[in-house]
């Protein structure tokens, strides 16, 4: 696919990353973390766990081997990381600022919607399940791809699904990981900084919240003028 089919030049999808932009559960993900390296490795900090923010997990889980000296496979970082943020979701789901009444705007226009996360298909499910049934037409978390952000699979992947060309699409994204993914794989971006800051690029509109946006806004990002 290729090309835009809207005539008037607007995205005809939206495609949501989970941690940091749909929920706030990033210091969920830093508090394992610290617990993890705490309980099998070394030391860690602040600064090293921002600097994991929207990786892929097997990614960050050798970061913690190297840089925290968890001494365990990294499928099991990964296990214990997901075990730990999944229990916390399910007790509470940390709602980012605007984000539910965004998507439930988004459906009500008939916009086609799609998760994409590095996060695996559990903890995704303790999130979704929250949200009005069939707010996303298409899941794909990092337990689905060969190749996690900020490779553009992901994204692409989504889209397809969708069956939407990806110049057609509009990424919300909270960290520079998943920029690049979604920049990656053609797409229109939304960056809501959140933990880690993003800086405005061509090809990227920042904003500070989704808080009041509404669809039209959304879909217009990209467009000329």
């Amino acid at each position: 696919m290729s090309g835009r089919s809207g005539g008037d030049g607007r995205a005809r999808a939206v495609l949501w990353d989970l941690d940091g932009t749909l929920v706030d559960t990033e210091p969920y993900w830093i508090k394992a973390e610290f617990a993890l390296v705490g309980r099998h490795g070394d030391r860690w900090s602040l600064e090293q766990a921002h600097a994991l923010v929207g990786n892929d997990l097997l990614t960050s889980a050798r970061v913690l081997q190297r840089h925290g000296g968890v001494r365990l496979p990294a499928e099991q970082i990964v296990q214990a990381l997901l075990d730990d943020v999944t229990a916390e979701v399910r007790r509470e789901v940390p709602w980012r600022p605007g984000a539910r009444e965004l998507l439930v705007k988004l459906r009500a226009a008939g916009v086609p919607c799609g998760l994409v996360t590095m996060s695996y298909a559990d903890l995704a499910g303790a999130v979704v399940e929250h949200l009005p049934p069939n707010s996303f037409d298409v899941v794909v978390t990092g337990d689905m791809v060969d190749n996690g952000k900020p490779h553009p699979e992901p994204y692409l992947s989504a889209a397809r699904l969708l069956g939407v060309a990806p110049a057609d699409c509009v990424a919300i994204e909270d960290s520079l990981t998943g920029v690049a993914s979604a920049t990656a794989a053609g797409m229109r971006v939304l960056a809501v900084p959140h933990l880690v800051p993003v800086p405005a690029a061509p090809g990227r509109t920042v904003t500070h919240t989704l808080a009041g946006l509404g669809a039209a806004n959304l879909l217009a990002v990209g467009t000329a003028g």
